[in-house]
């Protein structure tokens, strides 16, 4: 969230008048597992309520999986929760998750059948497949890369995912989702990717750059992101909700 998520948003100032600030609340995680992604998302009402003590226009959530360990469709659940909490802090802010943006703009960009790579472990990995096609997605061919530690998810060479795409079978996919996790980089090799295959590509971060644009009532643009954020999907409508002054 504090690298791609900024850089994606730096890009769009290069083609629009719009500045931003950042702002950031830490919920802990070290190891990628369920038990710990369950203790970080219990975590995330403090977090919210301590953003909207900023007044910030807009809060992302940025662990993927963290949502999708806590049951099928539970994004909605989150969203509403913390959104909730900027409300009774008095200041009213959309809440935007990744799991949640990453389903929007495989919404937007009419997908059904997928291909995708994640730096999970092979049973967290199933349980985001699972999760997606619980959304109605159709998930093809996909790829774990069973990295445990979440510093080292991080640290992973954005530019290893464009022989991992070329080994994926993506010849029925709609899309491929090249980091279904925001911690992971990929966003230098996401053009290359796309250009390579001749279809769509994204990200958990490029997708919830999209949702937090929309949010912002903005024109959802980035160059250098792929197709979603090109400008062809700049006025979509925003998918999640907007909460009201209590």
């Amino acid at each position: 969230m504090e690298t791609e998520i900024p850089a994606l948003f730096r890009a769009r100032e290069s083609v629009a008048p719009e500045r931003f600030t950042f702002h950031s609340s830490r919920m802990r995680m070290k190891e990628v597992t369920k038990e710990q992604l369950e203790a970080m998302d219990a975590d995330s009402t403090r977090c919210a309520a301590e953003l909207s003590d900023a007044a910030v226009d807009v809060l992302g959530y940025a662990c993927l999986v963290a949502i999708m360990s806590m049951g099928k469709g539970y994004h909605c659940e989150s969203e509403s929760k913390l959104s909730a909490v900027t409300v009774e802090n008095g200041a009213p802010a959309p809440v935007v998750t990744s799991a949640g943006a990453l389903v929007s703009a495989l919404e937007i960009l009419g997908a059904k059948r997928i291909a995708l790579v994640a730096p999970y472990m092979k049973p967290l990995t199933k349980m985001v497949v699972e999760y997606i096609a619980d959304q109605g997605f159709e998930v093809g061919d996909y790829t774990a890369l069973e990295i445990p530690n979440n510093l080292d998810v991080a640290a992973h060479d954005p530019r290893n995912l464009v022989d991992t795409a070329r080994r994926l079978d993506h010849s029925d996919a709609d899309v491929v989702v090249l980091s279904a996790c925001v911690q992971m980089p990929s966003l230098q090799s996401i053009e290359i990717v796309e250009n390579e295959l001749g279809k769509p590509v994204i990200s958990a971060a490029v997708s919830t750059a999209h949702q937090l644009m929309r949010a912002l009532d903005l024109p959802a643009i980035a160059p250098g992101a792929g197709t979603l954020l090109s400008g062809e999907y700049a006025d979509v409508p925003y998918r999640g909700l907007m909460p009201t002054r209590a």
